[in-house]
């Protein structure tokens, strides 16, 4: 098992859109999340903890897709939970943690 992975480029278009709609909204995300999508956005490696923690993130936040202030999946009223879900690598990046975390049980 290799001690560090590559995120995809898709990741990294993820995060890039998600730092972008923070920065044009004002909201979404902490300063954790904010870390995470520069080095997703960066293709840079990805440690086996960064793998665990990506997989823990999205599963306590799958639910922030029900939220009714703004809209999931906007570019132009997108909600806080979205734009943060974007900084992790969004549908994909949950996917990838997902799948690597998997192999790392």
């Amino acid at each position: 098992m290799p001690d560090t992975f590559k995120p995809t480029e898709k990741i990294a278009t993820n995060a890039k859109k998600g730092l972008k709609l923070r920065d044009d909204f004002g909201r979404g995300g902490t300063d954790v999340g904010v870390r995470r999508a520069e080095q997703l956005a960066a293709q840079d490696d990805v440690t086996t903890e960064d793998v665990k923690s990506m997989h823990s993130y999205f599963a306590r936040h799958e639910v922030d897709k029900d939220g009714k202030t703004h809209e999931w999946g906007s570019d132009t009223d997108p909600s806080a939970g979205y734009i943060a879900w974007l900084l992790w690598g969004g549908d994909e990046g949950k996917e990838w943690a997902d799948q690597h975390a998997e192999k790392l049980e």
